[in-house]
């Protein structure tokens, strides 16, 4: 639902597109092989959707206070070799949780896997909804105010970093 909100406030003039990574399977190094014929058809679409863009949302929950597993499996999958479609681009992560701490755990988790790929994070304002089973309605909507100009900050922020 977050990335849902997340798309519906950027500019017009932006395209938007939600990447599904559920078919993916689950990484194995002797599958991935320099020659992008020989992945997982699967995987080769997913890598060509990423190469596309200009830049990133991660929208997720937190799990077990890190990465959820299949989040972090197509990450694992997309950056691999020379022809990783993450290098270099801007990426703004933000997460809902019903719990407390608001996805901060796993945020700070991706930092180290931005900073292999050599990304550019969007770090600043932080996204962090947390008990958002109250502030999401029954459409997917957000009626949190505060978070709502958090992400509108956050999204001209990554927008500014994918025109440089």
């Amino acid at each position: 639902m977050l990335l849902k909100v997340a798309g519906s406030l950027l500019p017009d003039d932006v395209d938007f597109e939600i990447v599904k990574y559920d078919d993916i399977p689950v990484y194995n190094e002797d599958h991935d092989t320099p020659k992008a014929s020989e992945r997982p058809a699967s995987v080769t679409k997913f890598r060509e959707l990423l190469e596309a863009a200009d830049a990133f949302i991660i929208a997720s929950p937190e799990y077990n206070y890190s990465i959820p597993g299949g989040l972090k499996n197509a990450i694992d999958w997309a950056s691999r070799g020379k022809d990783s479609p993450l290098m270099h681009k801007p990426v703004a992560v933000m997460g809902a949780t019903q719990g407390l701490w608001g996805t901060v755990r796993m945020q700070a988790a991706f930092l180290p896997v931005f900073t292999f790929l050599n990304m550019n994070p969007v770090l600043q304002p932080e996204v962090l909804i947390a008990q958002a089973q109250n502030k999401f309605d029954d459409a997917g909507h957000l009626n949190d105010d505060m978070a709502l100009g958090l992400i509108k900050k956050k999204l001209e922020h990554l927008v500014s970093a994918s025109k440089v």
